[in-house]
């Protein structure tokens, strides 16, 4: 039987079933990574660190998008 990892990300449940990195993740649901940061559990998230963050059970990712105004 296959171990499933759960998290969040954006308010959302999911599951993974093999070891994947913050990166792999971003990549996976496309994100323009020029206009947003990454909350990492309630922390802002380098995104030099991004290959080496493993995502973990229970983790909570949320993408912050930038926005421009005036």
């Amino acid at each position: 039987m296959e171990k499933l990892t759960t998290f969040f990300f954006n308010g959302e449940e999911y599951y993974i079933t093999q070891t994947i990195n913050l990166n792999e993740l971003i990549e996976y649901f496309a994100y323009q990574t020029t206009l947003f940061v990454v909350e990492y559990n309630n922390f802002i998230c380098n995104k030099n660190k991004w290959n080496e963050i493993l995502i973990q059970k229970n983790d909570t990712i949320e993408i912050i998008t930038i926005v421009g105004g005036g």
